[in-house]
């Protein structure tokens, strides 16, 4: 039989859904995946039904159906405050998975350099290895997950094609000054990089935090490739609706990534989301406030066992010190936390590029009586 790829051997399955599958196992309360475990706004469903029952089942334009683009841009422009060329700035996605990977392989070749900051989210080192680049990593400094201008002025002197950006965090739930992301645009002008920002969490915010769109810093709308998604904003992560916004020439070639990669993402699905993006502007309150509550629940739990940990900032996951645990593998915690305490976690060293293991991440997209029975479960830690 001949051997499979090498690039495949790179990389292993994803330690956030073995640790789903953990939880299914042992009956655990999953605070490992980050979804949301209630049902999208009772008029987007209705809205998916509707979709169906008119017969959208067949493949939209490649790039995204007109209503969806339109409707998009326009929330985008809202959000932005500049105006955005649907036709020409906008291609639709599989998710922000598939955006990433779309943004990654239109601005790199094989052996360009991606800089990217560690902890990060683990697609991003597989997305890189897929491409063929290679992925140079900036150390974000726990327990505040701040960088050192120094170490990040090399990664870019370092001769980087681009750097990936997630703002707000995941892992870390940091959520990046204007003056942070200042020092970023100041270097990607510098030296002449693209910038792949994920956004994913921007409407998940809290205060006195702000989310600063990059590609608004002066000089960077040329040089951004926005990732994002619609699938944490309205609690539809399996809908898998993603996008790039990009400048023009940048989404010529993006375009044609994307068809070759999936053609194109659900039909029905996109013309039904255009009823989320007529939102009004306080669903995006309401929905920041419910996360901030379900932050305060899981960390008052967690300031009861006594345990050390982030407070996040934005996004909707904290990073838990396991480290009096005295565990040589994060990866043996998390199982055991899962059969013995029965919550399921993501060991932290999926996050990092040194082999960190004195993390978990628990993440609180759950109602509040999910949050209440895990954190009942937590404060058995204590013994």
């Amino acid at each position: 039989m001949p051997r499979t790829s090498q690039r495949t051997a790179v990389f292993t399955e994803s330690l956030i859904r073995e640790m789903s599958r953990v939880a299914t196992r042992y009956g655990a309360i999953n605070l490992a995946q980050g979804f949301p475990d209630w049902d999208p706004p009772p008029a987007l469903v209705q809205a998916g039904k509707d979709a169906m029952d008119a017969q959208r089942h067949q493949y939209a334009v490649t790039w995204g159906a007109p209503e969806l683009r339109g409707a998009l841009g326009a929330k985008l422009g809202r959000c932005l405050g500049v105006p955005i060329d649907a036709e020409r700035e906008l291609v639709i996605t599989c998710g922000a998975t598939e955006a990433m990977m779309v943004a990654m392989m239109t601005v790199c070749d094989p052996g360009d350099k991606v800089g990217l900051f560690s902890p990060f989210y683990e697609n991003y080192n597989a997305d890189a290895i897929l491409t063929g680049a290679q992925a140079v990593h900036v150390p974000l400094h726990p327990p505040y997950y701040r960088f050192d201008p120094a170490e990040l002025r090399r990664a870019f002197a370092s001769g980087l094609k681009a750097f990936i950006l997630c703002n707000p965090s995941n892992p870390c739930g940091r959520v990046f000054s204007r003056e942070e992301l200042g020092q970023i645009a100041a270097l990607a002008e510098e030296f002449d990089v693209f910038v792949l920002t994920d956004e994913v969490y921007e409407h998940i915010v809290y205060p006195p935090h702000r989310h600063t769109y990059f590609s608004t810093l002066p000089g960077m709308a040329g040089r951004t490739l926005m990732c994002s998604s619609l699938s944490k904003t309205f609690s539809i992560t399996g809908w898998r609706l993603g996008y790039v916004h990009a400048a023009p020439a940048v989404i010529a070639q993006a375009r044609k990534v994307h068809d070759f990669l999936t053609v194109g993402a659900a039909a029905p699905l996109q013309h039904a989301v255009v009823t989320a993006l007529n939102f009004p502007a306080t669903y995006y309150d309401e929905l920041a406030a419910e996360y901030a509550a379900s932050r305060d629940v899981l960390l008052g739990y967690l300031d009861q066992t006594g345990l050390g940990y982030t407070k996040p900032e934005g996004a909707y996951f904290v990073m838990v010190d396991i480290s009096p645990f005295g565990y040589a593998s994060d990866v043996e915690f998390a199982h055991w936390m899962a059969r013995e305490i029965g919550v399921a976690p993501v060991p932290g060293s999926s996050f990092f590029a040194n082999g960190e293991n004195r993390y978990v991440r628990l993440n609180f997209a759950k109602r509040p009586a999910t949050l209440h029975a895990a954190g009942e479960r937590l404060l058995r830690l204590r013994r």
